[in-house]
């Protein structure tokens, strides 16, 4: 059951200030105290705006990272980083990113810096909203990685990473990490052509040391580069094998696809809480509390609030800082009122 009915929430990433982007362009000028400075001032902008929505669960932003999950290559060895995309004009899309070759066996030997970044968040983050970390699942953080003679296949290279992100999961609760994300939209992204049940048994090896030790909750989604998706957005391929997870709460984006299949959060339910994304991260409209509320109503025709979380669709890091901050305050206004109709304020 949900600390908080109808509770606040948020996947994990948020626009880094306009400064750091600026930044980012010179970062050979900056000492390694100066670089340390500018990592807890971007991260305290992230969180100093969550908190001042009212969130009940806020992240530091994601905001030492290269998007959510790209950066972590920097981290492992064994690997060959392309820095030169195979397309690098045209359109932004996801084949702009970079494919890594694979030049022996996949290591982490300074883990994957989740722990520095949740230490960090403790220290700057004010009392009363609960600490959340998003990592990356091996699933996802395989699918930059080109298989060889050594691994075959993605399936392969994702069964690799496995013990490495099991340790930054079993690092993060031995720091004091309550609230876990693994964050696994490839999962969903591919889940039509697939096996899932082979997603679950990958994810719940990945967990199986900390399932019960944290409050531990995974993110699917379709793909936001850019506000862009990269797979057909239908929920149905992963269920029933996705009942099996070993989570205590399962994000699902709703909002960007006008709450098609919202009635499936009620089987989801059966098994653990659910997660709402009711603010569409893709779209510049920046929806009004009376609309959330609309939306959480909607939500709990399906499932009770004890059981339910509201979010956004996915990471803010793809929408514009102003549209962040007043789409994040839309949803703690909105669900505040669902709150004070049922009592729960």
């Amino acid at each position: 059951m949900q600390p908080r009915p109808l509770r606040t929430t948020v996947i994990g990433s948020y626009p880094y200030p306009g400064w750091l982007e600026a930044t980012l362009q010179q970062l050979d000028q900056f000492g390694e105290d100066d670089l340390s400075e500018l990592l807890d001032d971007a991260a305290a902008v992230a969180i100093h705006d969550q908190a001042r929505a009212g969130l009940d669960v806020i992240t530091d932003g994601e905001q030492t990272r290269f998007d959510f999950n790209l950066s972590f290559y920097g981290f492992l060895q064994g690997i060959e980083r392309e820095e030169k995309p195979r397309r690098r004009f045209g359109p932004p899309g996801h084949d702009q990113r970079g494919k890594h070759r694979i030049t022996g066996v996949i290591t982490a030997a300074r883990g994957l810096g989740c722990v520095a970044e949740f230490q960090r968040l403790q220290r700057l983050a004010p009392p009363g909203p609960a600490l959340k970390i998003s990592v990356p699942g091996p699933y996802t953080l395989s699918g930059r990685l080109e298989p060889n003679d050594r691994y075959k296949d993605r399936w392969a290279i994702a069964k690799a990473l496995i013990p490495i992100v099991r340790k930054e999961l079993e690092s993060l609760v031995a720091a004091g990490c309550k609230e876990i994300c693994v964050d696994e939209p490839s999962m969903s992204c591919y889940a039509h052509k697939e096996d899932p049940t082979q997603f679950v048994d990958i994810f719940n090896r990945t967990v199986s040391r900390i399932y019960g030790e944290c409050r531990l909750s995974t993110h699917l989604c379709f793909g936001n580069f850019r506000a862009r998706s990269v797979a057909p957005r239908s929920y149905a391929p992963l269920f029933p094998a996705f009942y099996n997870l070993n989570v205590n709460e399962i994000h699902l984006e709703m909002a960007s696809r006008e709450f098609s299949q919202i009635e499936m959060i009620a089987g989801l339910a059966e098994y653990t809480d659910v997660s709402a994304g009711i603010v569409d991260v893709k779209s510049y409209y920046i929806e009004t509390p009376e609309e959330i509320a609309a939306r959480v109503r909607r939500c709990l025709e399906f499932v009770p609030p004890e059981r339910l979380s509201l979010a956004p669709d996915c990471g803010l890091s793809q929408t514009a800082r102003w549209a962040a901050r007043a789409k994040l305050k839309s949803l703690v206004d909105g669900v505040n009122i669902v709150r004070r109709e049922r009592g729960l304020l």
